[in-house]
């Protein structure tokens, strides 16, 4: 008989992200982590928002990364500017297929075609208050822990990406 768990084979897709969004994803990833950055997707916010990518820089920086498979996705977005109270940069991150024009200039822009992706611009620095940086920091390390021990329930060996210089 085998036994019922209330984790998913992948608790990071939940269904709501398109394949394309997921592509995206998963250059962007592939950057960030080359730039030494830890990265966690899918990560609720204090406001009940959840983020499609939020990363720390060595510095201890928080980016959030907000990822738009289309034009539509883009159009109907409305929530994007509170992700800035929540970060120290925001980026928008797409694929070849979307126009760039149609991101705000005051956004970082990152270009992504699945295997990587290229920052085209750079977000500008909106420093977070310490009070919501100690907050999203143990968000974050709640976050992250409660995803190791579920894939060490689910029965997926995990290995740390860490440097002998952090």
């Amino acid at each position: 008989m085998p036994i019922v768990t209330s984790f998913s084979a992948n608790p990071l897709v939940d269904g709501r992200q398109s394949e394309r969004a997921m592509l995206v994803r998963r250059g962007v990833q592939r950057l960030l982590v080359d730039m030494g950055m830890h990265v966690l997707p899918e990560i609720s916010l204090s406001t009940g928002r959840r983020a499609d990518l939020v990363a720390l820089t060595r510095q201890g920086d928080i980016w959030i990364i907000e990822i738009k498979s289309s034009v539509e996705d883009f159009r109907v977005d409305r929530k994007w500017p509170e992700y800035r109270l929540h970060s120290d940069r925001f980026f928008f991150a797409t694929h070849p297929e979307v126009p760039a024009g149609i991101f705000p200039a005051e956004c970082g822009f990152i270009l992504s075609d699945g295997y990587g992706a290229e920052i085209m611009r750079e977000a500008p620095e909106h420093r977070i208050s310490a009070a919501a940086r100690k907050a999203l920091m143990l968000r974050l390390a709640r976050a992250g822990a409660a995803r190791l021990l579920a894939a060490e329930l689910a029965g997926v060996q995990v290995q740390a990406l860490e440097n002998e210089s952090d």
